[in-house]
């Protein structure tokens, strides 16, 4: 790789300001000071830049606590990003794994893996997620067997999946839903005649989000990654 688009990829900086990093001779190549951008770097070779050995970013799994108020993109105009609270070199190379709404709380996936992704949200693999509602109206027993039976959510034809519904208290539930249809816990609910409050995701297959505080994030094991 060209050492130039090597500072692009490790830091961020577009390729016209690697150059004139380059030209100031602010970085070394295996101890010694590197000038030019057409410079072939090695596998094996040491960058430093500013006295930071550089590494390139191979596959990265993110977990993600996602506040309120913030959307699940990499740019937008008018609202925070969840990419705000991540400290990657190239915002632009990553994705969410699916979306939570701006008033969605909860854990939220980031990676640049789009086979990973997929294993994920393809509506083959059915993979359940969890969520925390907290509701307008107190619930039913008989809520528990509406949810089993797949619910007519407004608009649409096809009943919705088996889900489970797990009654907390009267108005805190945990739903599981193996499907991503658009705004679906809150539909699913307002197709039971009540509102959602307050929305939370709690897990994602096996993986749980854990103590993590709301805008913090950690780095995923590798048997997490291969929960998918």
């Amino acid at each position: 790789m060209r050492l130039d688009k090597f500072l692009a990829e490790t830091t961020g900086m577009s390729r016209k300001e690697a150059m004139r990093t380059l030209h100031a001779g602010a970085v070394s190549v295996d101890g010694v000071v590197a000038k030019k951008g057409a410079m072939q770097v090695p596998a094996t070779a040491e960058v430093i830049f500013n006295g930071v050995t550089l590494k390139l970013l191979g596959p990265t799994y993110i977990m993600l606590h996602k506040p309120l108020d913030c959307v699940c993109a990499n740019d937008d105009p008018r609202h925070m990003t969840v990419f705000a609270y991540l400290d990657l070199p190239n915002p632009e190379k990553f994705h969410t794994v699916g979306r939570l709404d701006i008033d969605t709380s909860g854990l939220l996936l980031i990676t640049n893996d789009g086979q990973w992704t997929h294993r994920i949200i393809s509506p083959k693999r059915s993979c359940p997620k969890v969520y925390r509602a907290e509701l307008a109206e107190p619930l039913e027993p008989h809520h528990v067997e509406l949810f089993k039976q797949g619910l007519q959510l407004h608009g649409e034809k096809k009943l919705t999946e088996p889900a489970q519904l797990d009654i907390i208290h009267p108005q805190q539930a945990l739903v599981t839903v193996s499907e991503g249809r658009y705004h679906q816990v809150r539909r699913m609910f307002a197709a039971i005649g009540n509102k959602v409050e307050g929305l939370h995701r709690e897990q994602i297959g096996e993986l749980k989000l854990g103590d993590l505080g709301p805008g913090e994030y950690r780095h995923l094991t590798a048997a997490e990654v291969a929960l998918f």
